[in-house]
């Protein structure tokens, strides 16, 4: 079969990885059901034409192990639905038909709305479970699985999402690789595609130099940023394209960093030293004091190993759901040291000499860098900015929306967050906002007895941010409450005693 023959002799291997983390969904999917109890979500796009080719090959395995594969490309058994609207482009029906004509797809094509023609089609079809191309950034992936049954108020079926965890990078290394055909929207610079009322080319992919008039792009596969696909998800009518893209500033639209927007990071520590316990991470919790000290909210912190796989796939997943991400550890001329090789391959580019930071190398390490061979100095190529400080000997680095801080204790990460601090006044690397406000107290009371009021507070005070812990076993009960609004603070505190007998709860600290 030639698409996982094709995959099979890539060197891709995080490709493989993804690969064949799909075909076990698919064929754990056609093992939980009949070929006739399943359907497949078929809208002409990239995800879809992606899960399609998967499709093909999960059903070739499928059937390879029950000793009855066909290589006929066109014996593709599952039934396929498609919605046909009449905003969509006519790039795509065309697509779509074209399919649907070279894999012998049986279709259902919808022209009502959506839901209403899918609970037609369940009624008259035993149809239990359905592919669909969800990735994890699409905005109705919130909250599903790889298997997640059906939302409720539409006709029960189970969602099977084998490319839930796929990126934009991994949907065209994929396409590329495998050499298929997929939508020409996508030569023309269009990276994410609704309807022809709110999709244009994706302005990050303006050929600027074009000598014409008339306005080139480049294709959707040479975006660099996949956090950006849905650029192009604008109204066509009201917003201007090419050439005059609204400023970027980490990724986000600028003007969109204002004192009341919620900003989150990520902390990633890279060692098997740390992860063994030899040695004990000091840097992520001071890290993270001195985020929430400029109104920042710290979303996940991880530890992760010594393997450039391992470090590039979870860089890639915490830089499409931050606004920054901190990652320490791993810097330095050593085997183990692989987080700027993790970093270029998240973003699917290569290490590069820079020979302004192996200069800056050269003055700190002196006759110990050895010639043209200084593999400290390989950073991600066209991605990376050198942030430069007086008080900094070698300048951090900066690659998209990653920070790389080469700190390995407590008074080089003061060093470091100083300087970031007094860059960020002149160039914005880092918003500096209100401070979080904390105030704790404490109770004796039980969790039973504490549960269902602390829950109806989090309901009643939804812009703070309120936890539960206890520092021992049997110790007290601390409900903390943090929010940058001091009297808001207040207010769920009065409500917190209001709802115990007086004197339940005790003050023990306030910042």
């Amino acid at each position: 079969m030639e698409i996982d023959k094709a995959i099979r002799e890539s060197d891709d291997r995080w490709l493989k990885t993804k690969y064949n983390r799909a075909i076990y969904v698919i064929q754990r999917a056609l093992a939980l059901y009949s070929i006739e109890e399943v359907a497949f979500s078929f809208n002409g796009g990239k995800d879809s034409t992606v899960l399609l080719h998967l499709l093909r090959a999960g059903y070739f395995l499928h059937k390879r192990e029950q000793n009855c594969a066909s290589e006929d490309p066109k014996d593709f058994p599952i039934r396929t639905i498609y919605f046909e609207s009449p905003s969509a482009f006519p790039e795509i029906n065309s697509f779509t038909y074209d399919a649907a004509a070279n894999y012998g797809m049986q279709m259902d094509i919808i022209r009502s709305d959506f839901k209403s023609g899918l609970e037609a089609l369940l009624k008259s079809k035993p149809i239990r479970a359905i592919f669909l191309g969800v990735r994890m950034g699409d905005p109705t992936a919130v909250g599903q699985e790889q298997f997640s049954p059906s939302s409720v108020g539409w006709p029960p079926f189970m969602r099977v999402n084998p490319i839930l965890d796929w990126s934009y990078r991994d949907v065209w290394a994929f396409l590329l690789t495998c050499k298929v055909k997929y939508c020409s929207l996508y030569d023309q610079g269009y990276t994410s595609i609704g309807s022809i009322h709110d999709t244009v080319p994706n302005a990050l992919l303006c050929n600027s130099n074009s000598s014409s008039s008339e306005e080139k792009f480049r294709p959707a596969y040479l975006l660099s940023d996949g956090r950006l696909e849905r650029a192009g998800r604008i109204n066509k009518f009201s917003s201007s394209v090419c050439g005059k893209s609204p400023a970027l500033s980490n990724g986000l639209i600028a003007g969109d960093l204002h004192k009341n927007r919620l900003l989150t990071a990520s902390v990633i520590a890279v060692g098997d030293e740390i992860l063994l316990c030899t040695v004990e991470d000091q840097l992520g919790p001071s890290l993270c004091k001195k985020l929430h000290s400029i109104g920042w909210s710290v979303s996940q912190t991880t530890g992760v190993q010594n393997d450039v796989d391992s470090v590039a796939e979870v860089v890639e997943r915490r830089s499409s759901a931050s606004d920054l991400v901190f990652i320490y550890g791993g810097i330095g001329p050593l085997h183990s040291d692989v987080t700027l090789a993790g970093v270029a391959k998240a973003f699917a580019v290569r290490l590069a000499p820079d020979e302004e930071f192996e200069e800056y190398l050269r003055q700190v390490v002196g006759d110990y860098c050895p010639g043209d061979r200084n593999e400290m100095a390989l950073l991600p190529e066209g991605i990376t900015e050198l942030l430069h400080h007086e008080n900094l000997p070698v300048p951090l680095i900066k690659c998209k929306n990653v920070i790389v801080l080469a700190a390995t204790n407590y008074t080089e990460l003061q060093t470091q967050w100083d300087c970031l601090i007094e860059l960020s006044r002149s160039s914005g690397v880092l918003a500096v906002m209100k401070p979080y406000v904390l105030r704790s107290l404490t109770t004796s009371l039980s969790d039973v007895a504490t549960a269902k009021p602390i829950s109806k507070l989090c309901l009643e005070f939804p812009d703070l941010h309120i936890s539960c812990y206890r520092e021992s076993l049997y110790g007290p009960l601390v409900v903390s409450f943090r929010g940058r609004d001091q009297a808001r603070i207040e207010l769920a505190a009065e409500a917190l005693r209001k709802k115990f007998e007086p004197g339940a709860f005790a003050e023990i600290n306030s910042s």
